[in-house]
Formats: structure tokens, sequence, C-alpha cells
């Protein structure tokens, strides 16, 4: 069961090409996406509601797409606005259509009620499109389930021994115990490492003078969206105090979409702010992200597969549980909640039908 009210990333934008559809299976439902000649998109149910072929293979005719297993035509609402061999149009030949929102090169989809889809609700990713930043597009698709990899995402402590030869940097960056605070929606976590080494990737664009002190301070909030200020400056410059001298900053942005239960869209981008006329910079530090969570992925699938062999295991909790912990309650809260809701409505329909 997923969240339903709430915004997710459904691609992005480069990869709804005008005159084109495409497909994309997100939380459990299968979605086409296209854009109408004005380039605005349009997101539809890929199911034709006559015999739940897919629209995806279908094609664009104007602002409208056409089925090509039986010819229904439908505008950009879900409405079938034409029917071969049929002048009378059923009220009911409809798919069902979600609002969405292009913005900072992410096309954002709301899969619940469409009443509430405030698209003030979107999180702040400009520094994907800022030109005082510079990053590259990264997607991962796993097969693992989205809240494992929330679990990743929410304990850092792992990057030095998943990731050492990356973004880890030395193992006393696991001794740190983060500040973790419960905000709007989520999760904020604060961690710093005085005096340590620099990771690979920084290491490799930018040069150090020694030791380095580092920082990474993120939002972790529903349904499942980080955005993070991390980077290190130059021991004993005043970092943390405020006072970022010569430093290397990041404004990570990731987000991710359940497909199935058991399948997850990972949508990312590192933008760093300093040698942004740098494009060999930009791809390297791109190149280290992705190969990071190629590592990720190897050993969350690793362990959601040992999980699958005994669905009774139980999980050890430790501190270091303290935001993931935090964070899958305010899931567990958000789906109740819409749980109780559709109930009331139900409620409601059967008393007014009475």
């Amino acid at each position: 069961m997923f969240i339903a009210n709430a915004w997710y990333v459904a691609a992005w934008s480069h990869e709804v090409a005008p005159d084109a559809l495409f497909s994309r299976v997100i939380t459990g439902v299968p979605v086409l996406l296209y854009r109408k000649d004005d380039g605005s998109t349009v997101a539809l149910e890929d199911r034709c509601c006559h015999r739940g072929a897919p629209l995806s293979v279908g094609r664009r005719e104007g602002d409208c797409v056409r089925c090509m297993y039986h010819g229904l035509k439908f505008d950009s609402a879900g409405t079938c606005v034409e029917a071969p061999s049929q002048q009378r149009i059923p009220p009911r030949a409809k798919v069902k259509s979600y609002p969405t929102v292009e913005r900072h090169r992410w096309i954002w989809i709301w899969m619940g009620d469409p009443a509430l889809a405030n698209p003030d609700a979107i999180p702040d990713t400009h520094w994907l499109d800022d030109p005082a930043w510079s990053s590259l597009p990264g997607y991962i698709h796993y097969h693992v389930n989205y809240l494992l990899i929330c679990d990743n995402l929410l304990d850092f402590s792992h990057l030095p021994f998943v990731h050492p030869t990356t973004l880890g940097g030395s193992e006393d960056y696991a001794n740190v115990q983060p500040k973790v605070e419960r905000i709007e929606n989520g999760v904020r976590i604060t961690r710093w490492v005085m005096d340590t080494d620099a990771p690979p990737f920084a290491a490799a664009v930018k040069q150090w003078p020694g030791k380095v002190d580092r920082w990474n301070i993120y939002d972790f909030t529903l349904p499942a969206i980080l955005r993070m200020d991390s980077g290190m400056a130059p021991a004993g410059t005043g970092a943390r105090e405020g006072t970022r001298v010569d430093a290397a900053e990041f404004r990570g942005c990731q987000a991710l979409t359940p497909e199935t239960e058991n399948s997850t869209h990972y949508f990312f981008g590192h933008p760093h702010n300093f040698a942004i006329d740098q494009p060999d910079i930009t791809r390297s530090i791109h190149q280290s992200v992705v190969d990071a969570f190629d590592e990720d992925r190897e050993i969350i699938t690793a362990q959601q597969k040992n999980l699958a062999l005994d669905p009774d295991f139980e999980m050890s909790p430790f501190g270091i549980d303290s935001a993931l912990s935090q964070f899958r309650w305010a899931v567990k809260e958000r789906l109740e909640n819409e749980r109780h809701a559709r109930q009331e409505s139900v409620q409601e329909a059967l008393h007014d039908q009475g």
C-alpha cells in the first residue's frame, strides 16, 4: 500500500519528448505521459477503459491519444471523444487523469484525490536547473520495496562500508551520531564530521590542503523525497559556524517513486556550485554518485532477497535507526489517515444513497 495524496516524481522532463508517448508504472498504476501541442504535460491511466489495452502503444492525434486496439480516442482529460462505428459514446467511457506539474526538470504527479493536489506542496529542488549550480540527471531502477531504500538514505553510517572508494571516506564518519529532528511530513538529519579525510569523489575533483570538516544536512519528507545540503571545507575554517571557506558544496535532490510493492524508480541529481564551467568535473561527480548508488542497489537487493526467505524475520533496532524509525512511523500514520478518510467517504456515500 502506498501514500496516495502526495506528489511523486514521474519522470525527468527530457524523458517525455514532444510528439511521443511515455509509459511508467507508478504506485502500481500504469501511467501514460505525453505533451500537448503547447508543451504542457498530460498523465492518464495507461489502460483503455474498453478492454484494458495500453494507450502508450497507441498514437498521438493533436492533444488526444487513440487506442490502437479498437480505435477509441481520448482527450487530455481522459474522456472518450470518438469511438469508430459508434455515434453514441457511453458516459462512463473515460480513463483516469492525474494532475501533473513540471518544475526544475522533474515532472511531478499526484496519484490521489485531485481536489487535494496543491502545487505549493511540491518540495523545492531549484538547484537542478539553477545556473549557479551544475549537475546531470540520474535514474536507477530497483527491484526492491521503496522503504528499504528509504532506510538506506536515512542512515548514512553505511557510507564508509558500502562506498569506501566513492562517497564513503574514513570510518570515523560512521562513529558520529547524527542529530535527528521531526519536521512536517518527515525528518531532518544533521551530521558533522570534523577533521576527517575528504571522500574519494571529492578528492578527485578538488585539491585539499589536508583534513576537512564534512557535513550532511538533509530533509527526508513524504512520500520519499531527499533534499540535502552537503559538502566539506578545509578543517578548522569555520564551516560548522557558517563560514564556508574554499568549500565544495552540493545540493543533493533525490526522489523515490514506488513502481510496485517490490520495485522502485529512483531519480537523483547532485548539483555542485564550484567549477561549474568545467563539464568534466560535473561528469566525474555524477559518475561517482552513480557508482555509489549502484553499490547501494547491490546490498539492498541482496537484503530484500534475504528478507523474502523469512517473512517472519524481525530486524533488531539500534540507536543509529532513529531517523528511519521516525520516518516509517510517519508513513504508517499517513497511510492510516488516508484509510480512515476513504472509509468515511464510503460511509457518507452509502448514507446519501439511503
